[in-house]
C-alpha cells in the first residue's frame, strides 16, 4: 500500500474491537495512515455503517475517492450474530444500561422460540432504541435519554431476510440475522422478548458481513498498524 493508493481510494476491512466507537476506529486508522505515509492533514476517510461500542466485527473504512462508495456500501444487506438474554429488559436494549424489569421465562420452549422468529421475517415496523445516535430536535436520542428527557420515537420500516436461532440455553438465545440498512438489532432483541410474552435484551453482537464483504477478511486496528511498513 502506498500514499498514492490511500489518497486515490482504498476499502479497508477492520474488525472493530469491543468498547471502541466507530468514530474511534476511524480516528485510529487516520492517525496510523497519516504517521506512516505523511499524508495531508485533511485526507478523506470515513466508515460505511456505525457499530455500537458494545458490538464487534466488520467496519468498512473508505479512503480518498472511495469515500464516495460509502452510501452504496451502506445500502447492502448486513449480517450479524449475537446473543439475546430473555426474561429481562434494559433501557438501552443492551448491556450499556442496567436491567430495569424482570419477566417470566418458564413458559418459553424451544418450539415457541423457533416459531416466533417467523413473525420477524420480511418487512417489519421497528422503533429505534432511545439510546441511539438518531437526531431528534437537533440532539442525538442518547443525549435526550441520558438527560432523562422523554422523546417520542417514530417507528420505521426495515426488512429481515433471515433470522436463524443457532443456540438455545435459556435465558440465552444465540442468533444469526440478515437484514436491511437501518435495522437495529437491539430493537429486534427487545421486540423478540416482547413477542415471547417476556422481555429481552442484547448481550453480544458481531457484524459478520456487509454485502460481499466479510469479517473473515477484516483485521484488528493494532494488527493493521503492525502490517504496514515502518518507513513513510
Amino acid at each position: 500500500m502506498s500514499a498514492e493508493e490511500i489518497l486515490d481510494g482504498k476499502v479497508l476491512l477492520i474488525d472493530k474491537p469491543l468498547t471502541w466507537s466507530s468514530f474511534q476506529a476511524v480516528n485510529k486508522l487516520k492517525y496510523i495512515l497519516k504517521r506512516k505515509y505523511d499524508l495531508p492533514k485533511k485526507f478523506k476517510i470515513g466508515h460505511a455503517g456505525t457499530l455500537d461500542p458494545l458490538a464487534t466485527g466488520l467496519l468498512i473504512i473508505c479512503t480518498g475517492k472511495f469515500t464516495k462508495k460509502i452510501t452504496e456500501i451502506q445500502t447492502q444487506i448486513k449480517e450479524y450474530t449475537g446473543t439475546i438474554v430473555l426474561g429481562a429488559t434494559t433501557p438501552s436494549y443492551d448491556l450499556e444500561t442496567e436491567v430495569d424489569a424482570i419477566f417470566p421465562t418458564a413458559h418459553i420452549t424451544e418450539e415457541l422460540i423457533l416459531e416466533t422468529t417467523n413473525k420477524f421475517l420480511g418487512e417489519i415496523d421497528q422503533k429505534p432504541p432511545v439510546f441511539s445516535a438518531i437526531k431528534k430536535d437537533g440532539k442525538r436520542l442518547y443525549e435526550h435519554a441520558r438527560a432523562g428527557e422523554e422523546v417520542e420515537i417514530q417507528s420505521r420500516k426495515t426488512t429481515i431476510y433471515e433470522f436463524e436461532i443457532t443456540r438455545i440455553q435459556l435465558p440465552e438465545v444465540d442468533f444469526r440475522v440478515q437484514c436491511s440498512k437501518g435495522t437495529y438489532i437491539r430493537s429486534l432483541a427487545y421486540d423478540f422478548g416482547l413477542a415471547l410474552q417476556s422481555g429481552g435484551h442484547l448481550s453480544a453482537l458481531r457484524r459478520t458481513k456487509i454485502g460481499d464483504y466479510s469479517v473473515e477478511n477484516a483485521i484488528l486496528p493494532d494488527d493493521f498498524e503492525q502490517s504496514l511498513p515502518d518507513e513513510k
